[in-house]
């Protein structure tokens, strides 16, 4: 109260947990003789079990030095922006997944109409004037190739990008330039331990066996959508049931992770031939692992 009154603030925000002190600093304010501020309360940082982010109590979430290590700070900006009366969950797996939100904010903003447009986080976080986006390939899909790939050089995945858009460049997409570098970073410091492959069941196999040949055999060039309707073909012949768990398992067997960006974008960007040798590589190191069958979740 007294530093409001003194230095004549006009806003503050201020967290859940500090709402009764603001309202006290407020009555005192106002008993010295001055206007206290507008303020704001937002909402609790919660870790990915739904705790409140504690240093005390060793419950740890991400830093503004952490994020801005592995994204852009519009990206930062962004999370920021939506809900801001909604606790927020907070944890390194929420980097990615906003990153690639961002994005598709930035890219679904010039075909809007004027409503939309003030509607769409981009234009309060750019003040009204957003960039295009230069973001041809998603984060999400760049940790995918950092994975299979294992490595710390951006010029390689570079030379995949560049497969996929011969006239990308880090001068002519800034952004992707400093999400390639960022999701580097990230990989190596927040999944190189925690991806694990998992061993196919037997029906997996022998989908993914089928994948492949089909892969090895297109003849209809670099088309995400057509690989992505590939993919669902043999997702759909060979029974998975929902369709999900195909696409559950492409990632688990062949990235150890749950969850990507769509197959079909990926076997474009990595390459078809690439991708037929990497299924391949990843069923034969798996049938030479000891342990039962896994069996598949319906």
């Amino acid at each position: 109260a007294m530093r409001w009154a003194a230095l004549g603030v006009d806003y503050e925000m201020y967290g859940k947990d500090l709402i009764p002190s603001a309202e006290l600093g407020k009555r005192i304010c106002r008993a010295l003789g001055y206007s206290p501020p507008a303020g704001m309360a937002f909402e609790l940082f919660l870790d990915e079990n739904g705790q409140k982010i504690s240093k005390s109590r060793g419950v740890g979430g991400v830093s503004v030095e952490e994020w801005l290590s592995y994204a852009t700070p519009e990206s930062l900006s962004s999370f920021m922006y939506q809900k801001p009366k909604t606790a927020k969950r907070l944890y390194p797996q929420t980097i990615p997944k906003t990153v690639d939100e961002y994005n598709q904010h930035l890219r679904a903003y010039p075909d809007q109409n004027d409503a939309a447009k003030l509607n769409n986080p981009v234009w309060h976080v750019h003040k009204g004037r957003p960039p295009v986006s230069t973001m041809t390939v998603p984060y999400s899909m760049l940790l995918n190739l950092a994975s299979v790939t294992a490595t710390d050089d951006d010029g390689v995945l570079w030379g995949f990008i560049r497969k996929y858009e011969p006239d990308a460049s880090p001068a002519s997409n800034p952004d992707l330039a400093r999400c390639v570098q960022g999701a580097l970073r990230y990989f190596k410091d927040q999944e190189t331990h925690s991806r694990k492959l998992r061993r196919p069941d037997s029906e997996e196999h022998a989908a993914l066996d089928d994948l492949r040949s089909r892969l090895l055999k297109w003849n209809d060039g670099i088309d995400p959508e057509g690989l992505q309707g590939l993919v669902y073909s043999v997702g759909r012949e060979h029974g998975f049931e929902p369709l999900r768990n195909w696409f559950k398992a492409i990632y688990e067997v062949l990235f150890g992770t749950s969850q990507g960006p769509r197959f079909g974008g990926f076997i474009a960007v990595y390459g078809i031939a690439e991708t037929a040798k990497l299924i391949e590589i990843r069923l034969n190191a798996q049938a030479d692992r000891p342990g039962s069958d896994v069996k598949r979740t319906t």
